[in-house]
């Protein structure tokens, strides 16, 4: 079996986590050789950066440098070799974090963040990402731990949607998911178009 690589996105209190959770568990259930990781934080190197990220205000050039380390450290420890060896990777958020949040949202250069991601990720990128897309508003009701990201506000999670929308137009392997419908329905409409691919991939 070819490995494939799925991300997930969406907004602070979109719910990606839980719906990148729920595939993992229905993945395993069906005995499919899973590996679940997330950024910042999926290496020992990266639970450091993750430190540093979520709690230091920093300047969003080098907030973006210090999640391009991380990703670099997770691309060469985690992601390829799993793909390598056939196995299905899910990680909560990846390359397109990085384009709306630093880019949309604090205004870095999205060429200069293309360019950092091109030399790091040498081809790789996900086979399939879907974002979780609910409106600003329901994702800060949701928010609970507010961090330094998340304390931005309702202004800078507009923006940030904005982003994601605006990049899944660039590519066919986004998947826009109606956030604002339970667990379980999100769940179900996923696991279709998981499954979907799949099936595709082994017919290849």
């Amino acid at each position: 079996m070819k490995g494939l690589f799925i991300t997930f996105e969406g907004i602070d209190g979109s719910g990606k986590s839980t719906q990148a959770t729920l595939l993992k568990n229905r993945l395993s259930q069906m005995h499919y050789p899973v590996v679940f990781t997330k950024e910042p934080g999926g290496t020992a190197l990266g639970g450091k950066i993750r430190k540093i990220l979520l709690n230091e205000d920093m300047n969003p050039v080098s907030e973006f440098l210090l999640f391009a380390s991380d990703r670099r450290e997770h691309i060469e420890k985690v992601i390829r070799p799993s793909l390598l060896n056939g196995k299905i990777v899910i990680s909560d958020r990846f390359t397109d974090s990085s384009l709306v949040y630093q880019g949309f949202g604090r205004g870095v250069s999205l060429n200069f963040i293309r360019q950092v991601h091109q030399y790091i990720l040498k081809g790789l990128k996900p086979d399939l990402t879907f974002i979780i897309d609910v409106p600003p508003e329901v994702g800060i009701e949701r928010i609970h731990k507010k961090d330094r990201i998340e304390r931005e506000g309702i202004d800078f999670l507009r923006r940030i949607r904005k982003g994601y929308i605006e990049i899944s137009k660039s590519d066919e392997r986004f998947v826009i998911v109606n956030g604002t419908g339970t667990p379980e329905k999100l769940n179900d409409f996923i696991w279709k178009v998981t499954l979907r691919r799949l099936r595709n991939g082994q017919e290849r």
